[in-house]
């Protein structure tokens, strides 16, 4: 990911556009992470990757016994890694 500063993006927004086709611009103010600069195709992609939380009692009692009753296959026990 490139990062550049906030008077860099300014003054080259353009070279920027592009790059953020291509990789993340990480954007920083005062050396810090201010914002991320993607296209709109990552953009879109991100947002279907987002996930609704509920709380466990808003849940059916039909779904809580489906999740108590479901098994995961073990080719996929690696994400388990995301929960830590």
């Amino acid at each position: 990911m490139v990062s550049i500063t906030a008077l860099e993006f300014q003054r080259n927004i353009g070279r920027y556009q592009d790059a953020a086709l291509v990789e993340p611009v990480c954007i920083t103010k005062h050396g810090r992470e201010r914002l991320v600069l993607v296209s709109a195709e990552e953009f879109h992609r991100l947002l279907q990757r987002s996930r609704q939380v509920l709380h466990v009692s808003e849940l059916e009692d039909d779904d809580i016994t489906l999740i108590e009753n479901s098994h995961m296959s073990d080719e996929h026990a690696h994400l388990n890694d995301e929960l830590k």
